[in-house]
């Protein structure tokens, strides 16, 4: 079985960069907590994935004028987060839910890493004989 380098390390590429641009949203919400009218965002990192892995994703474009996906952090459509409780000043960041996205984000994407890791390291072992 051939294997390609885009495929060595499945989706975890993928996932890493975008966790990493998720983080940023994330710190930018908690940083912006106290900020009159700031509006908290985000976006579903299960449909970004889904989206690339269809197969619509993997379209090669071969003009400049054809449409196709972009798979760039920066094409992520990011969402406005609807708060769980009004705040007067018109801030829908939620201190507690953004510090715990952030956690649950970032145990995430240590768990990519680890597996890349992984990967790597066993692709050195198999290339040194061991």
């Amino acid at each position: 079985m051939a294997t390609t380098i885009d495929s060595l390390f499945g989706v975890h590429e993928q996932a890493l960069t975008y966790r990493s641009k998720r983080a940023e949203v994330l710190a930018s919400n908690m940083a912006n907590a106290d900020t009159p009218g700031y509006k908290a965002r985000d976006f579903d990192f299960k449909s970004v994935l889904n989206t690339l892995n269809t197969p619509s994703a993997h379209v090669n474009q071969t003009h400049n004028k054809h449409m196709g996906f972009d798979k760039t952090p920066a094409a992520v459509s990011l969402a406005y987060r609807i708060p769980s409780s009004a705040s007067l000043d018109g801030n829908t960041v939620d201190a507690k839910i953004e510090q715990a996205q952030y956690a649950e984000n970032a145990m995430d994407y240590q768990t990519s890493l680890r597996f890349v890791n992984g990967k790597i390291s066993s692709y050195l072992s198999a290339l040194r004989g061991e």
